[in-house]
């Protein structure tokens, strides 16, 4: 790459493009997320991590922010757009994010999202304002990912015109639940709907939700309920988890969230959705606002990790450098090495594109939610599409939070800087809102033609039986621009070696190849395994390295579309012409990583692989002087980085 002139970044326009279509929401959050009541803090006790965590959220009723993602009928700005973006603001104290995403997201998500007009009228005004904490009761301790499986029962009972909530054994008591363990006074509990078939038994209905109350007015557990904290956790210490049982628990016929299934006073179920696969999977889709959220607070988390790294490795020096003519000898700022470089720039541009393809998932799910017509296929297209990313995001997190420790050495594992709080409260996001595993195989599902319609289980048995006998086809749908991609991948002189490493067409090209060529792969290992007789469920079992490497392999051409497309918004040519070097940094460390499945596959030659990384290497050097900049257009405001080596403390020891 060629001596790169320097270039003048419109630092606003660079805020406005990242801000995006909710910058609103996020000026707002940068306006009233101040002062010492949201300041970051470390040392605190558990009980005073809790107690200052509920005072936080009760604090966010002035701010407007709880009122985003409710309807307008009940007080609300009906903007669920808005309600994740306000999530992802909430970096300072994230106890405080997950808090307030149980709350509003959660609880009063699936108050909204499943029950009817009276169920929101009767609770969300009170949820909105906190009179009424709840909690989201539907992870039991043997049903984790597996949600059609749940072991706690809710029979209906025609005499009294109630359900009799149930935990039949250890298996499905209700685990990890956030507002359970000290605050939450109701839940809406997930269990297995069973009704009265006039016989004496019982006809099963599958999963519903209830409101399920679990304290008094005085904060004791309600008859039949027993609660128990989940105790000290690495991190998010101020949310309050807990568990679950019920003791033949009775709740009333109109509590059951029956927008999707209701029974009435004799005990006759009806649904709009005949079948129940159909019915659960319809269900569940409209809470995919958490999973989205989680994906956007990872994100959060790992740009405050960035800025508190770069900012100090710009300040940071270490070792002399010899003086020359027209140089005198000293230290040099660590962000000047090559090897600290490629620690935090492929990862700072991975970090924006993530933050393109989350700006996208949050469009559509906002238009989605404002539909008058439910499209099943853009829904499931949503619901694969959040399963890929809330994994990729969250695994980015994790892992680019512990090379910023690293990368600030000791001063990175000191509490006062940040970094170990955010890496001990963001390290769960890969678990929770579903097993990163499970979600990159249920994206991979939807990625083979013959499960988009299918609403069959999600379990590998379910899944493996579907797949016998079935024809198998791969389809590559693009995101967003798709005109601005078509355009890109024509123009681009095919995947030769005479195309240019900064080409984009080729670039886009190369991972849209890598993934067709994946997922073929895994339908012909499929279709042969089946055809060799071999068990259906061992077929998938001893293919999810493969299911594994198409999901990934798919959302890194996701991330890239999303990359490509947000530069294409930027209105400044300077600022857009450094994007697209910061994209260029991120697809050819993509390759990079992955370079021996590109020369294994004959789509890099040896010297072609070799010029990638050198490539890597320039586009470093080449981003190093503005890396300061481009963490700082994310917007976190220094009270919420809250770390001295990020504040100025380095240059002062320096005597700067």
């Amino acid at each position: 790459m060629s001596e790169q002139a320097p270039l003048k970044l419109d630092e606003a326009e660079l805020r406005g493009l990242l801000d995006g279509r909710w910058a609103n929401v996020r000026e707002r959050a940068r306006d009233v997320i101040r002062g010492e009541e949201f300041a970051p803090v470390y040392g605190l006790s558990v009980e005073e991590h809790r107690a200052r965590t509920l005072k936080q959220l009760m604090a966010l009723n002035g701010t407007g922010m709880p009122a985003y993602g409710f309807p307008e009928s009940v007080g609300g700005a009906d903007d669920v757009g808005a309600s994740v973006v306000a999530f992802e603001m909430l970096v300072a104290d994230m106890s405080l994010m997950v808090k307030m995403g149980v709350q509003f997201g959660l609880f009063g998500g699936a108050v909204k999202a499943l029950g009817t007009d009276e169920h929101h009228q009767r609770y969300l005004p009170d949820i909105m304002s906190v009179e009424l904490p709840g909690c989201f009761a539907m992870t039991e301790t043997g049903h984790g990912s597996d949600v059609q499986s749940l072991g706690t029962t809710a029979t209906y009972d025609p005499d009294t015109e109630e359900f009799v909530v149930r935990t039949p054994d250890e298996h499905a008591r209700k685990d990890y639940i956030g507002n359970a363990a000290r605050d939450g006074r109701m839940a809406v509990v997930f269990a297995q709907l069973r009704t009265p078939d006039g016989d004496g038994g019982l006809v099963e209905h599958g999963v519903h939700a209830l409101m399920v109350p679990i304290r008094d007015g005085e904060g004791r557990p309600m008859p039949g309920v027993t609660i128990e904290d989940c105790g000290h956790k690495a991190g998010l210490n101020g949310v309050d988890n807990g568990r679950l049982w019920f003791d033949d628990v009775r709740v009333p016929r109109t509590d059951l969230l029956n927008r999707y299934g209701d029974v009435a006073a004799d005990g006759t179920y009806s649904s709009p959705i005949e079948n129940p696969n159909r019915r659960f999977f319809t269900m569940l889709g409209t809470l995919i606002r958490g999973r989205i959220s989680v994906a956007g607070g990872a994100g959060s988390a790992t740009k405050a990790a960035l800025a508190i790294a770069v900012r100090y490795a710009d300040t940071r020096r270490q070792f002399t450098r010899p003086a020359t003519d027209s140089q005198p000898e000293q230290e040099v700022r660590i962000l000047d090495y090559l090897a600290h470089q490629r620690k935090l720039l492929p990862a700072l541009a991975r970090t924006y594109g993530l933050h393109f393809a989350q700006e996208e998932l949050v469009t559509r799910l906002h238009e989605l939610s404002r539909s008058e017509e439910r499209d099943e296929h853009a829904q499931r297209e949503l619901e694969s599409r959040a399963a890929g990313l809330k994994a990729v995001a969250t695994w980015h997190a994790t892992e680019t939070i512990q090379t910023c420790r690293e990368a600030c050495g000791g001063a990175g594992y000191l509490s006062e800087n940040r970094i170990p709080q955010l890496k001990a409260d963001s390290d769960i996001f890969t678990t929770f809102e579903g097993d990163n595993t499970v979600l990159l195989q249920q994206l991979t599902k939807g990625l083979l033609t013959n499960f988009k319609d299918s609403f069959g289980d999600l379990d590998q048995l379910g899944l493996a039986k579907f797949m016998a006998g079935k024809v198998f086809e791969t389809v590559i749908e693009r995101t967003a621009a798709i005109p601005l991609i078509d355009r890109l991948i024509d123009a681009s002189p095919g995947r030769g070696e005479e195309a240019s490493l900064y080409n984009r067409g080729w670039q886009l090209e190369l991972l849209e190849d890598r993934e067709k060529h994946i997922i073929e792969g895994l339908a012909g290992r499929l279709r042969r395994s089946r055809k060799d007789g071999s068990d259906a469920f061992d077929v998938f079992n001893q293919a999810q390295d493969h299911v594994l490497a198409a999901g990934r392999a798919h959302m890194d051409r996701v991330v890239l579309e999303a990359f490509v497309a947000g530069i294409d918004r930027c209105g400044d040519k300077p600022t857009a012409k450094l994007l697209n070097r910061l994209c260029d940094l991120y697809v050819l460390s993509v390759i990079e990583e992955d370079r021996a499945w590109f020369l294994e596959h004959e789509r890099l030659s040896t010297a072609r692989a070799k010029a990638v990384t050198q490539a890597v290497n320039d586009l470093c050097q080449g981003l190093r002087p503005y890396a300061v900049q481009l963490v700082e257009a994310f917007g976190l405001r220094d009270e919420w980085l809250a770390a001295p080596i990020a504040l100025g403390a380095e240059q002062r020891r320096q005597g700067e």
